[in-house]
């Protein structure tokens, strides 16, 4: 038999107590309590009488104390079950929000209001997107002893599934590429093997769209393009001493000489080889003819296209962004604008002020995402850029040196954190994952850090020794099991082969001739 006390039931069998005692002339008896002691009742009753009261008493303690430690577990896993429940509801009012604001969050309104204190439901997308950034460093190959080094190391129908991101709710639909024939060696990956998937390609990111699902969740019908930035070293930014030159001299339309861009990333987006599978087409190329091809699927649907990429890769977020605006290609038939965004997540200048406010002009809206003891945003421009007095920069402006940002500022403190710990490392300040628990943390200025969303603080040692040592996470945590190596059948570790990396798509040149960046007699 068992008793059952607050809902937790105790045997019988744990708590022995006689109730009614026998004639105290009778010898004594040994007396079992919950406790498990044994005690001999003593000759005189009242000795007696006093001993058990005393047990009784002990026993009572105990069981109490039994009861309300299982009453506090109860308590607890109660909480666990709504705060689970809160998560759930939160959610849940995220996704009916969404669809009605989602020209706020994506800039329409300059983020006037949304970030200081900052809004939950923009918190939550700048994470989003900012880990289909990420999803690019996560996918790169960047082992110089696999044959596939400079590619992604996922195919492209299974590429988020792969990475765990299934609730996304996009699918990629290209993979783009690039040539590395640009000064810049260390976004630029290469095999040690002589036999290798390409010796003039690099994967650079892709493009995506929402599905069906996702594109009721999100209010709007989403074409999001991720590049890839440099890996974690930063010797790339002494390569970023170079000089602006007009942006219309790589044959990218643009009415004013004046709008310059840094001469390594508009080369890196524009460059390609005749004698390349994969590069014979730029970059510059396969976006545009890509998000064509989507636009006129989708011609009857209302539509966003959102560019993200972090470092180097949020430099060509602004150039590709400007390329659709300024070439209309964002323009649907019935002479409707789609909406362009770039969230831009450490970014450097890319950029002098003639291009800025031709970008304003144009109408692309641009959140640039930084930690404030970042070196990368403050490079290149370190002498002229938008912080120097305007009248000086207008003096400046006719130097090949003359810099500036777009955008809206957003910027956040790595001191903020309690779960981060002082470094002079810049890779950790640099970091994207570190740069998104950040914006997890923040609620606005003056505000205490805490963390919004339950975003695992793990993360942020995926690829730096950033966290704190009592929280136990190794450095560099992230690797590939048995660095991509498996047993064949005769027992011998090999590298194996993948699929077929995809080609270009069979109706790229058509979209290109309709964008009148191809000869129809190609």
């Amino acid at each position: 038999m068992a008793v059952s006390i607050s809902g937790v039931v105790i045997p019988l069998s744990r708590i022995r107590v006689q109730a009614d005692f026998p004639s105290y002339k009778k010898s004594p008896a040994p007396l079992s309590l919950a406790c498990n002691k044994s005690l001999s009742i003593a000759a005189e009753p009242a000795t007696r009488k006093s001993t058990i009261c005393k047990v009784l008493s002990e026993s009572d303690s105990t069981l109490s104390s039994m009861v309300t430690e299982l009453e506090r577990e109860r308590v607890r896993v109660s909480g666990d079950e709504e705060q689970e429940a809160d998560k759930a509801h939160s959610k849940e009012s995220h996704d009916a929000g969404l669809p009605y604001v989602w020209r706020d969050i994506h800039g329409e309104n300059d983020w006037v209001g949304l970030l200081d204190p900052m809004d939950p439901l923009l918190r939550s997308e700048l994470i989003r997107y900012g880990e289909m950034a990420q999803a690019c460093y996560d996918a790169f190959d960047y082992d110089p002893f696999s044959k596939y080094c400079g590619s992604c190391r996922f195919t492209r129908g299974k590429f988020f599934k792969s990475l765990g991101m299934n609730q996304l709710g996009y699918d990629v639909t290209r993979y783009l590429y690039a040539t590395p024939n640009i000064n810049l060696p260390n976004f630029f990956k290469k095999s040690r093997w002589p036999r290798m998937w390409s010796n003039d390609a690099n994967w650079a990111g892709y493009v995506a769209i929402s599905d069906d699902r996702a594109t009721k969740r999100l209010g709007r019908r989403d074409i999001t393009i991720a590049w890839r930035g440099t890996v974690s070293r930063l010797e790339w930014i002494v390569d970023l001493m170079d000089f602006l030159k007009p942006i219309s001299s790589n044959n990218i339309p643009c009415p004013d000489q004046t709008v310059k861009v840094e001469s390594g990333f508009v080369d890196l987006y524009t460059s390609k080889d005749d004698a390349c599978r994969f590069c014979r087409y730029s970059a510059r190329e396969q976006i545009l003819a890509e998000v064509r091809r989507l636009l006129e699927m989708y011609e009857d649907e209302e539509l966003s296209i959102t560019i993200t990429g972090h470092s180097l890769g949020s430099a060509l977020a602004v150039l590709s962004a400007y390329d659709i605006v300024e070439t209309g290609l964002h323009v649907k038939k019935d002479s409707r604008a789609v909406p362009v965004s770039v969230f831009s997540f450490s970014g450097p200048r890319v950029v002098n002020v003639r291009f800025k406010e031709r970008l304003e002009c144009l109408g692309v809206k641009v959140l640039r995402v930084f930690n404030a003891h970042d070196i990368v945003p403050k490079s290149p421009g370190f002498l002229f850029n938008e912080q120097v007095p305007s009248m000086l920069m207008k003096l400046a402006e006719p130097l090949p040196w003359s810099y500036s940002h777009v955008g809206v500022e957003f910027q956040l403190d790595h001191h903020s954190s309690p779960f981060l710990k002082p470094t002079n490392d810049p890779v950790c300040a640099h970091n994207l994952e570190a740069l998104l628990h950040l914006i997890d943390g923040y609620h606005g200025r003056g505000e205490r850090f805490v963390l919004a969303s339950g975003r695992d603080p793990a993360l942020v040692n995926k690829a730096c020794d950033f966290l704190k040592d009592h929280y136990l996470v190794p450095p560099n945590w992230r690797q590939d099991e048995n660095k991509g190596m498996i047993k064949n059948r005769d027992g011998r570790w090999e590298q194996p082969e993948r699929p077929k990396l995809d080609d270009h798509p069979h109706d790229i040149h058509h979209h290109l001739c309709q964008l009148g960046l191809a000869s129809s007699d190609f």
